[in-house]
C-alpha cells in the first residue's frame, strides 16, 4: 500500500522546499515539490499542514532514556529506552555499553540481539552497539567509575569481538594505551568505526591513530586532553588534534549545557556540517522528570543528581551525562547558536548516518531510502513519527 505524504516542508540536505513524498514497501517512492500533480499514484494521504518533515534523527551515542539504561542488560530496558528516543524523532540509535564488567558488558549484547529483533519494523532501527571502554584513559574517565577501566587485553577483546560479532559498530578508546594501535587495527578488520575519546593522547599519537582508522571523536570536548605546557612548550591535546585532522569527524552534546553556544558555533564553523554529528550522550532519565538518577546498571551504576538540565555527580565536580532528547539538540542549535535549520538537521541525520556506514538507506529524504521520518513545527516539537513506513506515533497514524 502506497502512502502520499503532503502539504509538507521538506527538509533536505541543504534547503527546506514545500513539497510531497509517496513511501511504498518501507522505502521511499517519490519526492516531489509543490503541490502533488494527477499523475501521482497512492492509496492513501497523511496531510502535515504545512509542518516539517525531516529525515528521522540518528543517534550514535546514547546510555539509555525513559527510566532505562543499556547497561541493566535486559530486553526491556532496551526497548523502553529505545522507544522513548522514538517518540521524540529518533529512528536509528547505537546503544552505547559502559566500562563495567565482563558479565555486564555480554549481557548487554545479547539484551541488544534480541531486542534488535523484537523492535524490527517497528521502533527505531539498532545498527549496533557502540562500546564505549573499557580500554580507556582513567586520567580522563569522566563520569565512568575508573575501576572499569584498563588498558587493551589481547584476549580479552578477542573473546568481546568473537562473541558481539555482527553486533557491535562502534568502539571508543583511548588510543595513547599500550596495545591500542594493534586494538584499533582488529577493529578496522572487523568493520567496526574505532573512535578516540576518554584519552589523554597528544596531537602525534591522534594524527598516527587517525592513519590507521581511527577517524571519530567521542563527545569533543569532554573527557579528552586539551593543549598543555612542557618546559615552556605547548603540546596539543587530543581536542585541538580534532580541529586540526581536516577529515577527522566529532560529535558534540549539544544540549546547551555540556558546552556553550560559542563553542558548538565554533565547532560547527571550523569543522563543518559534514565532518560534525549531535549526539545525546543521554542517561536513564532522559525524556523524565526526576531530581535523582543511576548512571550504568541499577546494579552497579553510580548515583548522580539532575539539576540545571543536566546530569551531575554527586559531588557536583563533573556532569554525568546529558537529559536530553534528539529533538532538544537540533532546537539549541537552530534557536540558541543561530545555525541554518537544515544544518542543525542533517547533523542530526545524514551526517552520523554517514559516520557509521548506513547513509545509503538512511539520513536523508531521497528516493530508495527508508520512509524513516519525523514531523514537527519550528519549535521543533515532534507530531509525528515514521519507521520503514509504519506509523510509530501521532500525525503519520491518522
Amino acid at each position: 500500500m502506497s502512502t502520499l505524504i503532503h502539504n509538507a516542508y521538506l527538509v533536505l540536505e541543504d534547503s527546506i522546499r514545500e513539497g510531497y513524498v509517496v513511501v511504498n514497501g518501507g522505502q521511499i517512492e517519490l519526492v516531489g515539490f509543490g503541490t502533488p500533480g494527477n499523475n501521482v499514484r497512492y492509496d492513501r494521504q497523511i496531510n502535515l499542514n504545512g509542518k516539517y518533515l525531516a529525515p528521522g534523527f540518528v543517534e550514535i551515542h546514547t546510555h539509555g532514556a525513559g527510566g532505562a539504561d543499556f547497561m541493566d542488560g535486559t530486553v526491556d530496558a532496551f526497548c523502553q529506552a529505545c522507544k522513548t528516543h522514538l517518540q521524540h524523532g529518533t529512528t536509528t540509535v547505537l546503544p552505547t555499553a559502559l566500562a563495567a564488567t565482563k558479565e555486564e558488558i555480554l549481557r548487554s549484547i545479547d539484551s541488544f540481539r534480541e531486542a534488535k529483533k523484537k523492535l524490527d519494523g517497528t521502533g527505531p532501527y539498532l545498527h549496533g552497539l557502540h562500546m564505549e571502554g573499557p580500554y580507556l584513559n582513567k586520567l580522563q574517565c569522566g563520569a565512568i567509575d575508573p575501576n572499569y577501566i584498563r588498558n587493551p587485553i589481547p584476549e580479552e577483546y578477542e573473546m568481546f569481538l568473537e562473541y558481539g560479532k555482527g553486533a557491535i559498530a562502534r568502539w571508543t578508546i583511548a588510543v595513547e594505551l599500550e596495545g591500542a594501535e594493534v586494538f584499533a587495527k582488529r577493529l578496522r578488520e572487523e568493520n567496526i568505526l574505532p573512535s578516540v575519546g576518554h584519552s589523554n593522547a597528544e596531537f602525534y599519537q591522534v594524527r598516527d591513530a587517525f592513519s590507521k582508522g581511527v577517524t571519530h571523536t567521542t563527545h569533543l570536548y569532554s573527557a579528552m586532553s586539551t593543549i598543555v605546557r612542557k618546559q615552556g612548550f605547548r603540546y596539543s591535546g587530543v581536542l585541538e588534534s580534532a580541529f586540526c585532522i581536516p577529515d577527522m569527524t566529532v560529535e558534540v552534546i549539544a544540549d546547551g549545557c555540556h558546552l556553550p553556544t560559542e563553542l558548538l558555533e565554533l565547532v560547527y564553523r571550523v569543522k563543518g556540517v559534514k565532518h560534525v554529528a549531535l549526539t545525546c550522550d543521554s542517561m536513564r532519565c532522559a525524556g523524565q522528570n526526576v531530581t535523582e538518577s543511576i548512571l550504568g546498571s541499577l546494579e552497579n551504576g553510580q548515583k548522580v543528581i539532575i539539576e540545571d538540565d543536566v546530569a551531575k555527580l554527586t559531588d557536583r565536580s563533573a556532569f554525568a551525562g546529558s537529559i536530553a532528547t534528539d529533538d532538544r539538540l537540533v532546537r539549541v542549535m537552530y534557536k540558541d547558536v543561530g545555525i541554518p535549520f537544515y544544518d542543525a538537521v542533517r547533523m542530526m541525520t545524514l551526517t552520523p548516518a554517514e559516520i557509521i556506514g548506513i547513509d545509503s538507506r538512511k539520513g536523508s529524504i531521497q528516493v530508495g531510502k527508508d520512509a524513516d521520518f519525523v514531523c514537527f513545527d519550528d519549535n521543533i516539537s515532534v507530531s509525528g513519527v515514521m519507521v520503514s513506513g509504519n506509523a510509530a506515533s501521532g500525525i503519520f497514524a491518522q
